[in-house]
């Protein structure tokens, strides 16, 4: 994995020197891009999900995050909702999607986007088990011999996804609802998902018989991408995207929107909605 990020700072660092530092260089548009579409995981709550009165609409802190990324480089940024998880990386691999906003390392996706440095936010994933069907967990060789599930195309670093192809039998399925329900009939011995969006998704699900193991199963670092084949993936557009990064950081923006998300969320639920 420190290989593959060393390659994507190099190209992320290039990018920095051909698209200039200036302060001007920041507030103008990329050349030749005006508008840009954005989407991701619509099952990632309170980072972004899909909006219970709009199914084209995507909510949460990637659509305040979209707002102030879209004034930061000088674009318009329109965040819509493209299909399940699997979906949208083919959007992006197309091309039809120029940005993912939430996607952890993987070898295999540097084939068809680039990784915007430094990441978006810290995130923890964990096992999610029945009660009264449990088992002990501390390290992932505990996980062998147990059927496990998660979503399609998900990643959770790569040396997990390395582990779990060569060593466990986790099975996917479309969506996180979809995984949750199955491991509440007893047809799974766990889930991997990240705890957040977990948690919401049990909680406005009603599920009360899963939990959450304590010990984290890997704690990445989720970032933003560009597709290759987005016309806006030029130099000078990995740069803007790049001191945007550096800048969401080092202002300690992302608690901030995550927490409106978590807001929004809620208020949602309270309506059932």
């Amino acid at each position: 994995m420190r290989h593959g990020l060393s390659l994507i700072c190099i190209r992320w660092g290039l990018a920095l020197l051909l698209g200039g530092l200036s302060a001007a260089a920041t507030a103008q548009a990329p050349t030749g891009c005006k508008v840009l579409t954005a989407s991701g995981n619509p099952q990632y709550p309170p980072f972004i999900w899909r909006n219970p009165d709009n199914d084209a609409r995507l909510d949460g802190a990637v659509a305040e995050l979209m707002e102030w990324l879209g004034r930061e480089i000088g674009v318009t940024i329109e965040l819509r909702y493209v299909g399940n998880w699997a979906r949208v990386q083919e959007e992006m691999r197309a091309g039809r999607v120029d940005l993912l906003a939430g996607a952890f390392f993987a070898l295999s996706r540097t084939e068809y986007m680039d990784y915007a440095i430094p990441s978006l936010m810290d995130t923890r994933s964990v096992i999610i088990q029945r009660e009264g069907a449990t088992f002990p967990y501390q390290r992932w060789e505990d996980l062998i011999s147990r059927k496990g599930l998660t979503v399609t195309n998900k990643s959770f670093g790569q040396a997990f996804d390395r582990f779990a192809s060569e060593s466990l039998s986790l099975s996917t399925v479309s969506t996180l609802d979809q995984a949750l329900q199955m491991l509440e009939r007893g047809r799974a011995d766990y889930i991997v998902y990240e705890d957040g969006p977990a948690e919401a998704f049990i909680s406005r699900l009603g599920l009360r018989k899963l939990r959450l193991l304590p010990t984290a199963l890997v704690q990445e670092p989720l970032y933003m991408t560009i597709s290759h084949r987005s016309p806006c993936n030029t130099p000078e557009l990995r740069g803007a995207l790049t001191r945007a990064m550096f800048k969401l950081r080092q202002n300690k923006l992302m608690p901030g929107f995550i927490e409106r998300g978590a807001q929004l969320w809620k208020e949602q639920e309270r309506r059932g909605l």
